[in-house]
């Protein structure tokens, strides 16, 4: 793997509040900030453009972010490559990693044998990569560049790291 540092650690998971509720009772994560039918402008899934459906639960556990997510539409995905739809599966899907330039670290990893599972984007242009390498790690790479909108939601999420007075859930939008 890069000599980058982890920045999340993503399981998939059946209902991401259920998750980040159990996460949080026994290893005392969160709190968990769930997105809902979070916003895509593009989903490109391994070369064709298909719809993605999908919600997040983010929580900090210690030095590393974790992420619950969950499929909300049937149909191929990145999530559905590792866990296949209707097997009732689920765990530990891919690592996040910040990178200078997501289109060049995508074609690196291509060059190696790596294909690119999801290329996708956000409604305010964010890019997000994973990159294929269950075969290689056990599990994909996601990969994006650490913008200001990026790195100010990983700071508050650390920063709310142990504060459950308001809740070990708490809902947000990313429209």
């Amino acid at each position: 793997m890069p000599n980058l540092p982890i920045r999340q650690i993503a399981y998939f998971v059946p209902d991401i509040r259920a998750a980040a509720l159990a996460h949080s009772q026994t290893f005392g994560s969160g709190p968990y900030f769930v997105a809902d039918h979070i916003p895509l402008t593009r989903a490109v899934h391994r070369g064709v453009e298909r719809e993605l459906d999908h919600s997040s639960a983010y929580g900090q556990w210690g030095e590393v972010m974790i992420e619950f997510c969950q499929q909300n539409n049937p149909g191929p995905s990145a999530f559905h490559d590792v866990y296949p739809e209707g097997s009732g599966q689920g765990g530990m899907h891919h690592v996040a990693l910040f990178v200078d330039d997501v289109a060049q670290a995508a074609a690196e990893f291509q060059a190696q044998g790596h294909e690119i599972a999801l290329d996708a984007a956000m409604t305010d242009g964010f890019r997000y990569v994973f990159v294929d390498t269950v075969e290689r790690y056990g599990h994909m790479l996601e990969l994006y560049q650490p913008v200001a909108s990026l790195t100010g939601f990983y700071d508050y999420v650390r920063k709310c790291a142990g504060d459950m007075a308001k809740g070990v859930i708490r809902e947000i939008s990313f429209n």
